[in-house]
């Protein structure tokens, strides 16, 4: 229990802090009078008392974190600050259980936009505010942010970096110091998330709904304050502004941040996933535009080439916002889409599934297993970007694909058991790992998570959770060797 004590200690500091991003929620409620004041008074006075008993009460305990520590305490701060962000939204909607909140959270969190509520356009404007805000602060990571923070009060955040940061190459940095790190991808995520907000008031929303929807936007996350989603605005220009800045998300935000201090473009050029990326995404677009288009689901190439274009990229970038009910289009091309949303997006962006760069080596180790049987005796390495790749990062991708595919399948069968069709139940555990958002059939995007029974939705939580961490950093905490001296 002693060795659980340091970790509690800085979940403690790290809930208090979690308590002051509620106050954006209330100077919105108390700005627009939205009658929902009292809800956030709530939220922040046991949020920060709790953080507060947690904090002072282990004071003594406090010690640097080691790697097993790291790994825990990322599980406890993504799992309890979302129990805490549960409590705006009980207060303000006296309906709502326990189960569908949490859910709501913890979609928020790790941006992967389900939702389990409808009439949304009818909630207190603070809510939907809210619910974004969670977006938009999972989609860089709590932790990163907490690792520029707690290291200026004492605490190291190195392993919370590691176990944090997605892709299979964590060990590189972008600066000699993690807090750096953490302070420079802040700022770019800041500051191209104000360029969001600007650029989709001048294509014609509002500004609490540009400041919404440009959270759920750079988080990759989904959430909307409408029930429509964007097709509410009905507008190319806010959905052309919208795609942009999905697909600037979707890359490596380490790379954004070596262009904005280099103040040159060549990271572009030289970062193996962003072009790729792209490129397998706006090949997609068109694809799946003349499919629509030849299929007869829209009488011309320019209406097919509006829609696709908006959600392809939308579930391909794992943002989840839609236009349109796809789930009414012929299966090949929502599938097709769910298929893009397992690695299209890059490590480092604010996307989920497997990242392009997992499927790039993968791609490149079964070539070299090919040359291999040609060529047993020579030695063929496994090169990415002009470097060569150790094994142990390829045995890493391997495992993790094994992990995947294990848990899709398997939590698909629980739920096809409890009583889900089987669409349902494979489109949601792909869309909730993923961190993508909507699934197909009876969780399309025309409809809400709220269909689940309450076993169903705590699965399609673990999911969420699951992928946000990066399945490893959860799983290896329920093993014997993690808690064995």
């Amino acid at each position: 229990m002693k060795k659980v004590l340091p970790i509690v200690h800085v979940l403690g500091l790290v809930t208090m802090l979690f308590s002051l991003t509620m106050l954006a929620p209330l100077m919105v409620s108390w700005g627009l009078k939205d009658g929902a004041v009292s809800a956030y008074d709530e939220s922040v006075a046991v949020t920060f008392i709790s953080g507060l008993i947690a904090w002072a009460g282990t004071n003594r305990f406090k010690r640097e974190l080691k790697i097993r520590d790291g790994f825990l305490l990322v599980v406890l701060i993504w799992s309890s600050l979302a129990a805490f962000a549960t409590i705006p939204l009980l207060v303000q909607i006296p309906d709502l259980s326990f189960t569908d909140a949490y859910f709501e959270t913890v979609s928020g969190l790790t941006t992967t936009g389900a939702t389990v509520l409808s009439d949304l356009d009818k909630l207190p404007p603070s809510i939907n505010f809210w619910r974004t805000e969670l977006v938009w602060l999972g989609g860089m990571g709590l932790i990163v942010l907490a690792v520029a923070v707690l290291p200026l009060l004492g605490i190291g955040g190195r392993q919370l970096y590691k176990a944090e940061t997605p892709g299979p190459m964590k060990d590189s940095q972008l600066t000699p110091r993690i807090t750096e790190t953490a302070k420079g991808l802040w700022l770019v995520y800041a500051a191209i998330t104000l360029a969001c907000i600007l650029s989709l008031r001048a294509a014609g929303m509002t500004w609490l709904d540009a400041v919404m929807h440009a959270f759920s936007t750079m988080g990759l996350g989904g959430f909307s304050s409408h029930d429509a989603s964007f097709g509410y605005f009905n507008s190319p220009s806010i959905e052309a502004v919208t795609i942009v800045f999905m697909l600037i998300a979707g890359i490596n935000f380490a790379t954004h941040f070596m262009v904005w201090r280099g103040k040159s473009f060549a990271p572009y050029r030289r970062d193996p996933e962003a072009g790729l990326f792209l490129g397998v995404t706006l090949t997609s677009v068109l694809g799946i535009a003349l499919y629509l288009w030849q299929m007869g689901v829209y009488p011309d190439f320019l209406t097919a080439l509006r829609f696709a274009s908006f959600n392809t990229v939308s579930i391909a970038t794992t943002t989840g916002f839609a236009t349109t009910d796809f789930n009414q289009w012929p299966i090949f091309a929502p599938l097709w889409m769910l298929f893009l949303s397992s690695f299209a997006s890059s490590s480092g962006s604010t996307g989920g599934g497997i990242k392009m760069i997992r499927a790039q080596l993968l791609y490149k180790q079964v070539y070299r297993e090919m040359k291999k049987l040609l060529h047993p005796d020579g030695v063929v390495l496994t090169k990415l970007g002009g470097q060569v790749i150790p094994n142990k990062i390829i045995y890493a991708v391997l495992a993790f694909l094994f992990i995947y595919v294990a848990s899709i399948v398997s939590m698909t069968l629980v739920l096809t058991a409890s009583g889900l069709d089987v669409i349902s139940s494979f489109s949601a555990v792909v869309a909730c790992i993923n961190n993508t958002g909507p699934g197909l059939n009876q969780v399309g995007p025309a409809t809400t998570f709220a269909v689940l029974t309450d076993f169903q939705t705590w699965v399609c939580t673990f999911a969420m959770l699951l992928g946000r961490l990066e399945l490893f950093t959860l799983l290896i905490v329920f093993t014997p060797a993690f808690w064995r001296k």
